[in-house]
This record gives C-alpha cells, sequence and structure tokens, in this order.
C-alpha cells in the first residue's frame, strides 16, 4: 500500500502587542501561496463558551462562532481543532495549513495534542491522533523587540497582566520564553532600539535558539510573502518542528556561542554530588535577577532516587520530577531506557552513585557568572554530609525539603495568607 504523505502545518504564535498583530499579517503572508489554509480561533470569550474560528482559503474567508459546553483551551483543542486539521487534511485541494494561534494557545501545547491526543468521531476515519494525517512544518514566532526581553525576565503573572484568569498561575516571562524557545524561526518585529539593547536582544536569542533563522524588521508591511516563505526554507533539517526534548537529552542544544557578549553568557553547571535541599531552596535566589532561563536536571540529598527537573524564565521558577535515576531501576527498567541516556550514563558511570549527577544550564543577561556559580556550589552537600548521603540515607531523609512537597514562594504563614496560591519558586514531585 502507498504511504499517504502528511499534511503539513505551519504554527505562527506571538505574545502580546505588536507580537500578536504579527501573527495575522505573517498568517496573510504564508496564505499567498496555492493549496494553503489558513485558520485562526479567537479565544478571548472562551470563559463564556465562545470561540470565533475563521478559515481563509482560495481567497475566501469563514467564520464561525462555536459554543463550547466546557470553555477552555483544551476543550478547543479536542472538540474543533484537531478535528479540523484531520478533516483539512482529507482534502486534495488543501497543501498546507497555517495555524495562526491566539495567544491563549501555547505552541508547545498544540503540537504535544496533534500528536498524542486521540480523535474520535470522523466518519470514514480509523480514530487516532492528528499526527497520522499532518505533520509539523515549522513553528514561526513573532516577538517584540521593544518589549520581548523585559517580558522575559520580568516577574509579573499574565493574570496581574490581564492576559489570564485568575487562577491561571503562568507568568509573562513563562509565555514570553517559551514561545521562543520552542520556535523554529523568528521574525523580530519592531522599531529599532537602543543600539545596545538590540545586540544585547541578539545575543540572547543566539543562545536561547542557536539554529533558528531570524528576520529583523521594522515594519512587516515591507517584508512580503516571498522573505517569509525564503526564512521557513532556510529552518535547518534537524530542527525540532514541534517535538518535545526528553529532560534526559542534552541541555546545549545546536552550536550556541560559548563567550560573553555586550553581557550575555550561557553558565554551564555541573556537580557529581547532590544539593543539600534547604541550601539550595536559599540559592535560587540567585536565578531570578539577570537571568533570562534556567533548566537542567538535579540530584537532591533527601531524594536520592529521583531526577528533579529545574526550569525557570525570568523571575518564575518551577521545580518537579523527571523520572528516576537509572541507578535506582531494576534492570529489566534500564534495559527500556533510552539507549543514548544509557550510552551517556555508562560514559560517567560513578561506582557508588551511579549515573545521579547534577547538570543545569543557566542564560544570563546581566549577572555575574561567578556569583550564580558561587551560590549553586554553596548548597551542594560538603563532604561529612556526602558520607551520610553514601552510608546512612535514612538519616538524610529526615532532613527538611523543601522540594518534597507543594511549595510557595515566598514562604507565607498559612494562618496570615490562608488563600491557596501557586508557587513562582516551584512545585515538588
Amino acid at each position: 500500500m502507498a504511504v499517504l504523505e502528511r499534511t503539513p502545518v505551519v504554527l505562527i504564535a506571538g505574545f502580546a502587542g505588536r507580537a500578536t498583530a504579527g501573527v495575522d499579517q505573517l498568517a496573510a503572508a504564508l496564505r499567498a501561496r496555492a493549496g494553503t489554509v489558513v485558520v485562526r480561533h479567537e479565544l478571548s470569550e472562551l470563559r463564556e463558551g465562545i470561540v470565533r474560528r475563521t478559515v481563509w482559503q482560495d481567497g475566501r474567508e469563514c467564520t464561525e462562532v462555536l459554543e463550547l459546553a466546557h470553555g477552555c483551551v483544551s476543550c478547543t483543542l479536542r472538540a474543533d481543532l484537531l478535528p479540523l486539521l484531520c478533516r483539512l487534511s482529507a482534502r486534495d485541494s488543501v497543501d498546507r495549513i497555517v495555524l495562526a494561534l491566539d495567544p491563549a494557545f501555547e505552541a508547545e501545547a498544540v503540537c504535544q495534542a496533534i500528536e498524542g491526543v486521540v480523535v474520535t468521531g470522523i466518519v470514514g476515519r480509523v480514530d487516532g491522533p492528528a499526527g497520522r494525517d499532518v505533520r509539523v512544518e515549522a513553528v514561526l514566532t513573532c516577538l517584540d523587540t521593544q518589549t520581548w526581553l523585559a517580558d522575559a525576565t520580568g516577574d509579573e503573572s499574565l493574570a496581574e497582566r490581564g492576559l489570564a484568569a485568575a487562577d491561571d498561575d503562568r507568568t509573562v516571562a513563562q509565555v514570553a520564553v517559551g514561545q521562543v524557545d520552542f520556535a523554529d524561526a523568528l521574525v523580530a518585529l519592531g522599531p529599532a532600539v537602543d543600539a545596545l539593547e538590540q545586540a544585547r536582544l541578539a545575543e540572547v536569542l543566539a543562545r536561547l535558539v542557536p539554529d533558528a533563522p531570524v528576520c529583523w524588521t521594522d515594519d512587516l508591511a515591507t517584508v512580503g510573502p516571498a522573505e517569509i516563505e525564503q526564512l521557513l526554507g532556510r529552518i535547518p533539517a534537524d530542527a525540532r518542528r514541534g517535538r518535545t526534548f526528553d529532560a534526559h537529552a542534552p541541555l546545549l542544544r545546536g552550536q550556541p556561542p560559548l563567550g560573553t557578549e555586550h553581557g550575555v553568557t550561557l553558565i554551564e553547571f555541573a556537580a557529581s554530588r547532590p544539593f543539600h535541599p534547604e541550601r539550595l531552596h536559599e540559592a535560587l535566589d540567585v536565578l531570578f535577577d539577570g537571568v533570562v532561563t534556567a533548566r537542567g536536571r538535579m540530584w537532591l540529598a533527601t531524594q536520592p532516587d529521583e531526577v528533579v527537573w529545574l526550569e525557570s524564565a525570568g523571575g518564575g521558577l518551577r521545580v518537579g520530577g523527571a523520572g528516576r535515576w537509572l541507578a535506582a531501576m531494576p534492570a529489566d527498567e534500564v534495559a527500556q531506557a533510552d539507549p543514548a541516556r544509557r550510552a551517556l550514563a555508562a560514559l560517567r558511570w560513578d561506582e557508588t552513585f551511579g549515573d545521579r549527577d547534577i547538570s543545569l544550564v543557566i542564560l544570563a543577561h546581566d549577572a555575574d557568572p561567578a556569583d550564580i556559580r558561587h551560590a549553586l556550589h554553596w548548597a551542594l552537600v560538603e563532604d561529612d554530609e556526602l558520607r551520610l548521603v553514601e552510608r546512612a540515607p535514612e538519616r538524610v531523609a529526615q532532613w527538611e525539603d523543601p522540594f518534597g512537597d507543594w511549595h510557595q514562594d515566598p514562604c507565607a504563614d498559612p494562618e496570615l495568607d490562608p488563600a491557596p496560591s501557586n508557587s513562582q519558586r516551584g512545585e515538588g514531585k
């Protein structure tokens, strides 16, 4: 049987202001190519259960008002967007689908849904993920050169900015950094800013997404469809194209500059001994000022079996679980682990602690790398504590661990502040 070619999908994302308007302009440029369908879901009335879906094809525009039983982003994906992708891919007249994403949609979540959410109820189609019918060709992100770096390094929540409901704990920085980090290509939109600030922004992008081609423009009206198509054509063959990287994959992707330019630098921190959880809790404050993002795997003395994942953006930071260390797995489970992970672990295997280690990458734009390294080194267990980790883990398990349960920071007195809130510092397993 012939293998049917999956229909390529291009996702366009942009966060707030000029970048949001840029999403529509980029979509208009891409729909100039024959066979391209552009889809946009307007989610501003989502809380009332109303979604406006507009589809452009062959010069025609069709807008429908959808009423959802449950007004949420997930329901919009499951009830309309994913089934629509499947139906469009079946049309001979459709060669490419462009998704102009509402700011409430995160490109990474949409890509995960395409690959993992089962679409049901389409006549003539066997139930299964939309990824059987479509493939992510590219994620294109538009950013505002005048505001993105400030957004990416701030601590304001989406709710405080008026961009989300009060129960949405995401920060502006998390969304701004996430959109760029997940992009295969970028459009940096905006009038010329201060030369130093623009140079600093360029250095940040070169380290955050080193392989992503960038189109710098003051006005998208001056950038035609051919230029946008050429930008997409410059995306490397090995770009992520919607893939989510495993927590155990190499932290440095591509070939980012490793030197310091305009105060921007990548800081690698590695250690073969664990963090003391209380000292780490205090030391992490060093990541909140002058740092764009940090991510990586951590070994906590009080959680010897668990890989602890850290990820930050601006003033927001989350800590959570990323599975178990190979050394804590039974042999049959190790055999099923990713071969690349097992090979890398074998190169640095320790007779006592196995593959347990700490590996962090920090992107700083206005911080002293020496201060960051000093704070993290201070948080490591000392020699006498390391002997306890090896010989008396039951005693180490009694240490206070701020990362073992749901954690709120600053550490408010629950009697004074009884209202539950989501922590910007993070959460335990």
